[in-house]
């Protein structure tokens, strides 16, 4: 038998890392894909031209590369990850290594946009939060971990981030298995979720 994906989709700051971080409350055993690692290099970005390369477009990621990785870690074979300067904004030379586990989890922005991609995974989640929450931890993180400046994060939230939230994001909700309200905080719906790792997980 195959290995199980799950994909963890939302828009940014919507909470995708709440519930990995949840997961791994319970389960350890699983092996996490970040789709950000994936993104194209832009090294030419800096906080006065942040939106001279959108990073909220399908085509901002290396799909055929994380097409490939994810069909190999589904076979039970090794890749080899790529990792990404978010200060540089370019893909940094090295990689990691990362050996499957029975359950991979994948988590990104766009996890759901690319169909081939999409047909890969076996368990979708969409997490829902609402534009200012998700806006207001963006501007946080950006601010406090990429060296961004106020009036950058703005600018790229106004120009490129809603509007690629409102047409390549919120529009693959319709292709999630599980619609998870609230930051994740929805007991219910983890408990299927962890039903479901702990069924996959017996099965191998």
């Amino acid at each position: 038998m195959r290995n199980k994906i799950i994909g963890i989709c939302g828009g940014s700051g919507s909470g995708k890392t709440t519930i990995v971080r949840k997961i791994s409350e319970i389960i350890s055993d699983f092996t996490l894909i970040p789709q950000d690692n994936y993104y194209k290099s832009a090294e030419f970005i800096n906080n006065s031209n942040i939106t001279a390369f959108n990073f909220d477009h399908p085509e901002a990621f290396d799909n055929e590369l994380l097409y490939e990785d994810l069909i190999k870690l589904k076979n039970n074979e090794i890749i080899r990850m790529p990792q990404y300067d978010f200060v540089k904004h370019r893909r940094k030379n090295e990689v990691i290594e990362i050996y499957p586990s029975g359950i991979i989890i994948f988590e990104g922005i766009m996890v759901f946009s690319d169909k081939r991609i999409r047909d890969l995974i076996d368990l979708k989640l969409f997490i829902d939060t609402p534009d200012d929450i998700r806006f207001i931890r963006r501007l946080q993180r950006d601010i406090n971990e990429r060296g961004r400046t106020i009036d950058s994060v703005i600018k790229q939230y106004l120009e490129v981030v809603r509007p690629g939230h409102q047409e390549f994001i919120e529009p693959t909700k319709i292709f999630a298995d599980l619609i998870i309200p609230e930051n994740g905080h929805n007991e219910n719906v983890l408990k299927l979720l962890i039903s479901f790792i702990n069924e996959t997980n017996n099965s191998l």
